[in-house]
């Protein structure tokens, strides 16, 4: 399998973005952010987007903007975390890249998105939030060609071990 696309799934706070990030720029790859480019086509965030039109209107827009993005090769994908929800969404991801899920503890989960008040489905009790999602998630990432639990690793470490699973 020759691997167009690199794509990175996982739960908020796992270094989607910031590993995709790191990976593009040693593969000389573009970086592409899903949620990012999802709220620069709509004009408003995603926190905006639940809030005027609800989660199932944001999540039709996350497969469109998915679908557009895995048409173009030689890219670094980072999905929002709750993308792999869509059956149509994990195949799109398998027929065009090579897709790595990242996971990590809930502890460096909460840790790490403690202090971001811009992502819609963490209000209200953090820590009972990211818990209740994780396991109502567990086996969304399943379809992952390779996972990766990026709770104790540095980004370089993670960025090695993608390259290796992706044979690049």
């Amino acid at each position: 399998m020759t691997t167009s696309n690199l794509v990175l799934v996982g739960f908020m706070g796992t270094g989607k973005s910031t590993v995709g990030q790191k990976l593009a720029e040693r593969l000389g790859w573009t970086f592409q952010d899903s949620d990012a480019v999802l709220e620069e086509d709509q004009q408003t965030s995603i926190s905006e987007l639940f809030r005027q039109y609800g989660e199932a209107h944001f999540r039709t827009l996350e497969s469109k903007t998915i679908e557009n993005l895995l048409a173009r090769k030689g890219q670094i994908v980072a999905t929002g975390g709750g993308a792999v929800l869509a059956e149509e969404n994990r195949a799109c991801m398998l027929r065009n890249g090579f897709v790595v899920a990242l996971k990590a503890s809930p502890e460096a989960i909460i840790h790490r998105v403690s202090s971001d008040t811009s992502r819609p489905l963490l209000q209200g009790n953090l820590e009972e939030r990211v818990h209740t999602l994780l396991e109502q998630r567990k086996s969304a990432y399943d379809f992952a060609h390779a996972v990766i639990d990026t709770s104790e690793l540095t980004t370089d470490q993670i960025v090695e071990l993608i390259i290796r699973h992706a044979n690049l």
